[in-house]
């Protein structure tokens, strides 16, 4: 499994009467425990809650920050008190103290009042710590070595310094363009790989701060930085011109190091001139084409103090890449598993096929012994031609061709012959699950190869499981290939493209954040989106993009992510941080389809991608996503408190619907458009419809799947709203049917086929049909936890406090069981069929309330714990509704069940 063990914090209905019935626990700052270097001048906080009571509220809250430990310890706020706050809020409360500084430590802690005004314990410290703030700040240059573009091997960088005294405290603040490996007295520093994040480097650059005290000494140090080309300067000739990049330049660095000593005085290292500047063992890399490295060409000691390097010429002043140096607010790409081959074949002489027995995104790591200058050459792929080789031709498609063929995918090591050798690739990562290798030293066993998987280190927050083995399968395929796909923007595939294309980042976005703590990932990419809109509106269908995707007519079913992903981080974290800064773009966004739309209908853009058969006409989803646009502006400006806007585009909204309907939809056959799954499936799913018109419209699209005999016939935007439409109307077994299909087009088949992630095409099985490592097609993972396990969002209570809680008990499913930890703590509901009773377990954290749909079959009895459901405590018995009992309830641990259960 992908994650690991998740605390499940289960209230009860006991409790001390004397003692404080809650606890603050997981601070947050900006939704990171004790961040380093953030660049948010007025941070949000949040904290979770736990109780032994059930239906256990917060009332109030106080919050303290100090300018050190002991006044914190002391309980005085010294930057900022907020006093005793009469409120139930515990995500994003702003900071309102004193400005803060470059660099500035905050120490702040936090007690809240339960229902019954009783104060909680002060919490445990926590931390958070300014970056640098001005551009003022930096007091250094952005240096290079060259500033040749065309110039391969890699650079390295290097500084070495005398610090006078006893170190207290240094940080150090680096911006490496395309990707950079920071090193400190021979050592690497962090654990980061692929780092900065992918921007647009002419608008935007991002820093990373270093906590480096414990790697310092006084006397002699060294500073060295390895540079590699990344997406900054892309050697490699693709359909999507990165090579012609407005913001292509040589690899450089910008750095700041910031000692302070023990006894007060503080000095600062910065990248200059006086920096020394050579090459190394790195003679290629690039994001698409692989790494070579020689290691004879290492420089033993170059990162240390005492290396001779009075023959590498100092480095260059360069100028700065363009845009703004923010700080890297997102998670860091890591490694974050090493893979072992599954199975080793020699299907030629010489030529070695390492099986790791999965797909995903990363590298090698090559373990050899030789002669020196024995050249070992590791080609990557997903999939295998018939004679065992591996084969690219389903994902060097998009590679423009030259002559010599240019390199893809491929890294080689040159051995330097000093025993076991043990290489892997800085500044590239590969999508694959075989590693073909040639030129190896004698015959390798299983431990020559092995996979590390790299992808951005996002918190694992959900889990579900049930019983039928196949749902189980996709869902964890789906995990694979979200994470093959988030190397600090959502990608495509991990191989071919390896682009932010926008639809399938919000396609998948649910079920990123249900499975992961995505909101600065999310917020960072969001940054890359507004970095590329142009002033009339318009959006590529790429993000960051080369120039490409403007003009190809993407359309609002793409370009959406820039409404949708900000909707989402407000329903799932209760952040409103994103609306208030992409506001206006997302605006003008709604302004640029309105001056495009032809009487409320938007014709641009692409339609329903590799649906099995005929699409829709692109006007049909198009003008779908322009009216839940301009919804969620109107939404947004509610939340922001501007009525004015959120009536406009309410307005709009309405009119764009009502257009729609008279465009698309036969009110006498209730016939949408070409009646398709997916034509029929929009107009329920995007809410176009008057209530007069959804039976009719349900009734067509049931017709149209039972036509394809319970199959689907959608593309990516359909398989979306399918699946969860059909729950919403009530047909959940209709969706269930669908979803555990294993003949084609399905996700089972896929798996029949051995796939060990989600593909790009439902026929993915057959010779050049697409990769093998898409997530386009993944929210159906997230209809498992909402519509089986019944964990969904309440859009009264955003960020999870309230939760709707609706499992279904469907086809031949006998259990299901999801969890997530919300941003206000762990949501949990699991059910199971057991000697004629339906089970339900349900876990709300803290200061949470949950509306419960709990399905009653034939059974005329519902009990919780020993005793009638609606005498239980914490349990409010709402009504009964179309074999549904709905209660609301409070926080805490509920066990129901339902006496002679039958469906």
């Amino acid at each position: 499994m992908l994650m690991g063990s998740l605390l499940l914090v289960a209230a009860s209905s006991g409790g001390s009467e004397g003692a404080p019935s809650l606890t603050v626990k997981r601070l947050r700052c900006e939704l990171t425990v004790n961040p380093l270097g953030i660049d948010v001048r007025q941070p949000g906080l949040s904290w979770e809650l736990e109780s032994s009571r059930r239906a256990e509220r917060q009332s109030a809250y106080q919050v303290i920050v100090s300018s050190t430990p002991e006044l914190l310890k002391a309980n005085q706020g010294d930057l900022w008190d907020s006093g005793k706050v009469l409120s139930r809020e515990t995500v994003g409360i702003t900071y309102q103290g004193r400005p803060l500084t470059t660099a500035e430590r905050c120490y702040w802690a936090v007690r809240v009042w339960n229902g019954e005004g009783r104060p909680s314990a002060w919490s445990k410290g926590a931390w958070w710590e300014m970056g640098l703030l001005d551009p003022a700040d930096w007091h250094g240059k952005w240096i290079a070595r060259t500033r040749d573009i065309a110039e391969l091997p890699a650079p390295l960088l290097r500084k070495a310094f005398t610090l006078t005294g006893k170190v207290k405290r240094a940080r150090a603040y680096v911006c490496g363009l395309g990707y950079y490996e920071l090193r400190l007295n021979g050592e690497k520093v962090g654990d980061h790989h692929l780092d900065p994040g992918y921007t647009r480097f002419d608008r935007r650059a991002l820093y990373v701060t270093y906590d480096v005290t414990s790697q310092l000494k006084e006397g002699e140090n060294c500073l060295g930085a390895m540079l590699g080309n990344g997406w900054l300067n892309v050697q490699t000739q693709a359909v999507w011109y990165f090579d012609k990049a407005p913001w292509r330049q040589a690899p450089k660095l910008l750095l700041e190091l910031r000692v302070d000593y023990e006894d007060g005085r503080s000095e600062v290292v910065s990248s200059d001139e006086s920096w020394r500047a050579g090459t190394g063992p790195i003679l290629f890399n690039s994001i698409y084409g692989g790494e070579t490295y020689d290691a004879r060409r290492e420089r033993r000691g170059w990162d240390s103090p005492g290396f001779v390097d009075d023959r590498w010429p100092n480095a260059i002043a360069v100028e700065p890449p363009g845009g703004q140096v923010t700080a890297q607010m997102c998670p860091p790409i890591r490694a974050t598993q090493t893979l072992e081959t599954a199975k080793l074949t020699e299907p030629k002489p010489g030529v070695w096929v390492f099986d790791l027995g999965q797909n995903f995104a990363g590298h090698a790591r090559l373990a050899a012994s030789g002669k020196a200058g024995t050249k070992v050459t590791l080609r990557y792929a997903e999939r295998l031609n018939a004679d065992g080789t591996v084969s690219q031709a389903n994902i060097d498609e998009h590679m423009k061709k030259t002559d010599p063929p240019q390199q893809f995918q491929t890294d080689t090591y040159i051995l330097k012959g000093e025993g076991k050798e043990v290489w892997e690739a800085r500044f590239c990562y590969h999508g694959f699950q075989y590693v073909e290798v040639t030129g190896y030293p004698g015959r390798p066993n299983k431990d020559a190869i092995k996979g590390i998987v790299v992808h951005t280190d996002v918190e694992p927050v959900g889990a579900f499981s049930c019983s039928n083995p196949l749902l189980n399968r996709i869902w964890q395929n789906t995990l694979w290939s979200y994470l093959s796909n988030f190397e600090s923007i959502p990608t495509d595939c991990p191989h071919r493209e390896k682009n932010g294309w926008t639809g399938d980042a919000h396609l998948a976005t649910e079920v990123g954040l249900l499975n992961f703590d995505g909101r600065n990932a999310y917020a960072k990419w969001l940054d890359d989106l507004d970095d590329e809109m142009r002033p009339s509106g318009e959006l590529p269908g790429i993000v960051p993009s080369s120039g490409w995707g403007y003009a190809w007519g993407n359309g609002p079913a793409w370009d959406s992510a820039f409404l949708l992903i900000p909707w989402y981080l407000y329903e799932y974290y209760g952040d409103t941080a994103a609306l208030r800064k992409h506001y206006p773009k997302m605006k003008r966004y709604v302004d640029y389809l309105t001056s495009k739309a032809k009487d409320g209908i938007v014709s641009l853009g692409l339609g329903d991608w590799v649906a099995p058969g005929p699409m829709p006409p692109v006007e049909v989803t198009s003008t779908g996503y322009y009216y839940v646009d301009a919804l969620i502006v109107s939404r947004a400006a509610q939340v922001l408190g501007n009525p004015e806007d959120a009536r406009k585009y309410s307005d709009l909204a309405d009119a764009i619907a009502a257009s729609w309907r008279k465009s698309f939809v036969d009110e006498g056959t209730g016939r949408v458009s070409d009646g398709g799954q997916t034509a029929q499936a929009c107009a329920l799913y995007q809410g176009l419809l008057t209530p007069e018109q959804k039976p009719a419209v349900l009734s067509r699209l049931l017709a149209a799947i039972e036509e394809h005999k319970g199959f689907t016939s959608c593309g990516i935007l359909g398989a979306k709203y399918e699946l969860n439409t059909l729950t919403d109307c009530g047909r959940t077994d209709v969706a269930y049917r669908i979803a555990t299909q294993t003949d084609e087009p399905s996700w089972g088949n896929w798996i029949k086929h051995g796939a060990t992630t989600l593909w790009e095409a439902w026929n993915g099985s057959g010779a050049g049909s697409g990769s093998w490592n898409h997530i386009m097609f993944g929210d159906v993972s997230a209809w498992m936890v909402k519509a089986l396990a019944g964990i969904n969002p309440d859009p009264d209570g955003p960020g999870f406090a309230k939760v709707i809680v609706r499992p279904h008990v469907v086809g031949d499913l006998t259990s299901a069981k999801a969890e997530y930890h919300s941003v206000r703590g762990m949501v949990t509901s699991e059910w199971r069929l057991d000697k004629g009773n339906l089970k339900l377990e349900v876990t709300l954290p803290a200061n949470t309330t949950a509306t419960l749909y709990l399905p009653l079959g034939s059974g005329s009895e519902v009990r919780e714990g020993d005793g009638p459901a609606s005498e239980a405590p914490g349990v409010k018995h709402l009504r009964d509704d179309d074999g549904t009992g709905v209660y609301e309830l409070g926080s805490g641990t509920y066990r129901f069940a339902v006496r002679g259960f039958k469906q």
